[in-house]
């Protein structure tokens, strides 16, 4: 199995759990409960990090191994915790061709993690994506629902000023 820790701790909380123990209870006899239990921890958690993993596979009585495999499998559920600000740079072919690259490079640089991590202090996550629908504005990126197009590599330090780096 891959290294599924973090550079962020896991810190979730009896309610958060309780929560989840009873979305078990709820569907442990349905066939096909392990998706929406997943689904349903994702949105409880943000994400389902390996002690969640471990809390469904008792719950439902299936191989953690099972869930780990369902849970990387689909790209619906994530691994790694979300920052407060979600940094999204689109990898399409437009964006791709005007630099994004080198944009999503130089952030995974300045934040210090890679696609699908978060900064230690929960602050920032980068992701790649695929086209945004922007493609008139590329290079684009997105922090959490606001768009930045026509970037360049130097105006990330200005950008992400606004969210305190």
């Amino acid at each position: 199995m891959a290294n599924t820790k973090t550079a962020v701790p896991f810190s979730g909380t009896k309610e958060q759990e309780a929560r989840l123990l009873k979305l078990i209870e709820e569907h442990k006899d349905q066939k096909g409960a392990l998706m929406p239990v997943l689904q349903g921890a994702q949105e409880i958690y943000g994400y389902l990090p390996i002690e969640v993993q471990e809390i469904v596979s008792k719950g439902l009585g299936i191989p953690l191994e099972e869930i780990y495999g369902v849970a990387t499998f689909y790209s619906q559920f994530t691994l790694n915790p979300k920052g407060q600000y979600k940094i999204s740079v689109c990898l399409g072919t437009a964006c791709y061709v005007k630099g994004s690259g080198d944009i999503f490079n130089k952030l995974s640089e300045k934040l210090g993690i890679k696609s699908g991590g978060c900064t230690p202090d929960g602050k920032f996550s980068l992701d790649a994506c695929r086209c945004i629908g922007a493609c008139g504005l590329a290079p684009v990126m997105t922090i959490n629902d606001e768009v930045y197009g026509r970037l360049t590599v130097d105006d990330l330090d200005d950008i992400l000023s606004k969210y305190g780096a």
